[in-house]
């Protein structure tokens, strides 16, 4: 843990309450001071539930410290109970509460209420919030669904002829980027196969629901940080096998589709013909969008979207990836192994710092990533979408759009496109160079007409450390010739500010202190190469 600015995930209470606001029947009595009650403004304020949270606080202040805090637990516990009556109650500790350590699970248990009572261990100061996600989600599972597992060895019962396949759906949770959307696109498309979904958890589930997981003949798993745990356990437990693939752009989603064909045992035929509904890969294929081709894209977020969006960024849509990276160091290794297929060096980091100084040294085209990366755009005057939570409010729209299935990849491509300039657009301004909305020097129009902020200057770059090792002060940057910034200025405006770049960075790696028409051409033909 440590003090910032920014953190791209809350403590690990945070997941679970993000696992008790998405079910039902659930409440979530947590060991806290006051400062720690900020969940209300999370849930209604960010995603804009019609409800509050499914949390209670113990709401302790300084001077209950030299008093019995414990007592003032099992108060506020009993108190919850007889107010809400859920089937099943989580109890856990704040990260400043879990200090004084007063063991909330075994207290809860104490007070023999008459509903399953699930204590979580939630290190705070060593784990963040997926991953409290994850191990609340795992344990609500494994209390409620255990009663049922057959012995150990037991073989899984054949389905009877005639019967539907079904599955689970797995992973949807409160304050996920678009999980609602996502969990209603993928039913459909399962639904068209002829596979039933039995449930959808935790979104939407109760405890009882959870019970009967192990009904189902597989899982789906739309997020493996939040459900790849509780799956494996599953599997284990019932024999129940679990997709692998995330139907995130056209290419996955087919992918997706015949892994949920084989794992059914049915023809995938009738859910593939909805590709044909699919534009984006007719509209990345188009004339116009052949614009698109080679745009340098930095992708950053959490694996599962990080890892997708480079795959439908680079075989969909024709981008060169020039950053991938992550803030989920436990699916590191998923994300380093995509990171090789595009020859990037893979960034994991929660530093937003590190990050914005890592996009700026890419000068890429095109930023896809959290809130944070929108800002960090924003500051550098680069196009950017957000493709991953943490996201703020106008990123849980009241339309429907979904980030995965077939409909998913139409709204990828308009969402990714869209803060890019296209052609027709640089044709109307070089109409209207003169024009005071519409010349060189003028913003993309969804920065709001802001004059967009220079790049970072090469020598500066240099200086930090990225091409000069035996540099031994301040690093000038070369100076141009006149008629080589004559010669500069007949390039098309809108690649010129990467031409004058890519120069000077050949200048100052070679000791040239003046660019001459020489030196023009001669980066011209390096990076021609």
């Amino acid at each position: 843990m440590q003090l910032t600015l920014w953190t791209y995930e809350g403590p690990p209470h945070v997941g679970a309450m993000r696992i008790a606001t998405a079910m039902k029947d659930v409440h979530y009595v947590l060991h806290a001071p006051q400062g720690d009650t900020y969940a209300d403004l999370l849930f209604t304020m960010i995603e804009r539930l019609p409800r509050r949270p499914p949390v209670t606080y113990t709401t302790f202040q300084a001077r209950d410290l030299g008093g019995d805090t414990a007592e003032l637990f099992q108060s506020a516990a009993r108190e919850a109970f007889e107010r809400f009556r859920p089937q099943a109650m989580l109890v856990g500790a704040s990260c400043t509460a879990e200090l004084i350590q007063d063991d909330p699970g075994g207290l809860a248990l104490a007070l023999d209420l008459p509903i399953p009572v699930v204590a979580l261990e939630l290190p705070s100061y060593q784990r963040k919030e997926n991953w409290g996600a994850a191990e609340t989600f795992y344990q609500l599972v494994r209390r409620m669904a255990g009663a049922s597992a057959p012995p150990p060895g037991t073989p899984r019962p054949v389905r009877p002829a005639g019967q539907r396949p079904s599955c689970n759906i797995l992973g949807p949770t409160a304050l996920g980027f678009r999980h609602r959307d996502d969990v209603a696109e993928i039913t459909r498309l399962l639904e068209s196969l002829g596979i039933e979904v039995r449930v959808v958890a935790p979104l939407g589930a109760t405890p009882d629901d959870l019970s009967r997981l192990g009904e189902a003949d597989f899982n789906v798993v739309l997020y493996p940080e939040i459900a790849s745990i509780a799956a494996a356990w599953l599997q284990r437990q019932f024999g129940q096998p679990s997709t692998k693939t995330i139907p995130i752009g056209a290419g996955a989603t087919r992918e997706f589709v015949a892994e949920v064909a084989a794992l059914a045992g049915i023809d995938d035929a009738s859910a593939l013909a909805a590709d044909a509904t699919s534009r984006s890969l007719w509209y990345s294929r188009s004339v116009d969008a052949t614009y698109l081709t080679g745009k340098r894209v930095f992708i950053f977020g959490d694996a599962t979207h990080a890892v997708a969006a480079a795959r439908v960024a680079s075989r969909e849509l024709g981008f060169t990836v020039v950053g991938l990276g992550t803030y989920s160091r436990e699916f590191a290794r998923d994300l380093r192994e995509a990171a090789a297929l595009y020859g990037v060096e893979p960034l994991i980091s929660d530093d937003y710092l590190e990050i914005e100084a890592r996009i700026a040294e890419a000068q890429p085209e095109l930023v896809l990533g959290t809130q944070m990366e929108r800002h960090i755009a924003k500051r550098l005057g680069i196009p950017c979408a957000v493709i991953s939570a943490p996201v703020h409010v106008q990123d849980y729209p009241a339309r429907y759009s979904p980030q995965m299935g077939f409909e998913g990849a139409n709204v990828l491509f308009d969402t990714w496109v869209h803060p890019l300039m296209m052609g027709l657009e640089e044709h109307l301004i070089g109409m209207f160079r003169g024009d005071f909305e519409f010349h060189e020097d003028a913003a993309p129009s969804h920065l709001g007409g802001a004059r967009a902020q220079p790049a970072q200057p090469v020598a500066a770059v240099v200086e930090a450390g990225g091409d000069r090792s035996d540099a031994s002060g301040p690093v000038k940057p070369a100076s141009w010739a006149s008629e080589a910034e004559k010669e500069l200025h007949k390039i098309p405006f809108f690649v010129r500010g990467k031409a004058r770049r890519n120069t000077e960075r050949f200048a100052l790696q070679r000791g040239v202190s003046v660019i001459t028409l020489e030196t023009l051409y001669d980066a011209k033909a390096h990076f021609s190469q």
